[in-house]
């Protein structure tokens, strides 16, 4: 008899790993390519970021300094490099698993070929999902903004003490109130990528549809949002922590250099295994949705109307059932 997936956390991820491990040298090239990459990005980057020399700083007839634009092109490069690899990544682990949930055979250079037409729709979504981001946290600050003008204007001599206890309260409940309402969005639009790979959507849409599929599924998605934030966070810190030691080493024969080595080497491998873990489980997920709301049955049934032929003696067979169970 078939083994149910349960359509919680433990089955996300466990699916999620079963498809890794079968297709395991196809996802070490993509993570080879792209993940590694990345991680050295955000480790290294902050120990190698040039502090800003006093020549670049050019005073205005009023003494306030400002940076040159010179010193701003690494920070743009390094900004649009690892955007770009993170797409790239973000692409092909998507469309990688997709196929693999199938069964169907994922092979490197189809999935490099891929972003031929998945990486606009994927652009495209998400700055979609930033601009609506922006609009949202823009009502805030006017939120906040009316409130202390009508404050003003409608009761007389009175001065807001911005020092106050009761303003930072209200300052601090307006932005958890923000980070609350961010992380909600976050959530139901945290399909959008994958459906942008998958069915080929741009823009709003798969905004829209990420939404409806994610309902019943919201707490699941939350879940694989803080386990693989909290860890994908720490892990990052550590290895910042680990690179920045290897300007106190002077000498690079010492034992002291080579475990410091080590250990940097084992935390980015480690970061590239919860990168790859947290796109591939977020991919098992939207197709549990879609599971959910009925959707995959029909997917199955036509997959294996194009791949199967009705032979004259497999009339008394009993087909193939999957069974999905909600818990």
């Amino acid at each position: 008899m078939t083994p149910a997936h349960t359509l919680n956390l433990l089955g996300v991820l466990s699916e999620s790993k079963r498809i890794i491990n079968t297709h395991s040298r196809h996802f070490l090239a993509l993570s080879l390519l792209f993940l590694l990459p990345l991680s050295c990005a955000i480790v290294i980057y902050p120990t190698l970021y040039p502090p800003t020399p006093q020549h670049d700083v050019v005073p205005t007839q009023f003494h306030h300094p400002f940076t040159s634009p010179q010193t701003l092109i690494f920070p743009l490069i390094y900004t649009l490099t690892t955007y770009l690899i993170s797409l790239c990544a973000l692409a092909t682990i998507t469309y990688s698993t997709f196929h693999g949930f199938y069964g169907r055979p994922v092979k490197l250079f189809p999935t490099i070929k891929s972003l031929l037409s998945s990486f606009f729709p994927l652009v495209s979504t998400v700055l979609a999902g930033k601009f609506l981001l922006c609009l949202i946290s823009l009502s805030f600050l006017m939120f906040v903004f009316v409130i202390v003008t009508l404050i003003q204007t409608l009761v007389f001599a009175f001065v807001i003490d911005y020092n106050s206890n009761s303003f930072i309260w209200f300052i601090a409940v307006i932005g958890l109130a923000l980070f609350m309402c961010t992380l909600y969005f976050q959530i139901i639009w945290g399909l959008a990528p994958v459906i942008a790979v998958t069915e080929s959507k741009w823009g709003f849409e798969p905004l829209w549809r990420s939404a409806y599929l994610i309902n019943g599924m919201r707490s699941v998605s939350l879940s694989l949002m803080l386990v693989f934030g909290s860890l994908i966070g720490v892990w990052v810190w550590m290895g910042v922590r680990s690179v920045s030691g290897f300007t106190i080493v002077e000498e690079w024969r010492s034992w002291e250099f080579v475990l410091q080595t080590v250990v940097c080497s084992g935390l980015l491998g480690f970061l590239v295994l919860l990168l790859l873990h947290y796109v591939a489980a977020n991919t098992v997920l939207y197709m549990y949705c879609k599971a959910l709301h009925g959707e995959l049955a029909m997917e199955i049934a036509e997959e294996f109307a194009r791949e199967y032929v009705c032979l004259p003696f497999d009339d008394d067979k009993v087909p193939h059932i999957v069974t999905v169970v909600s818990g």
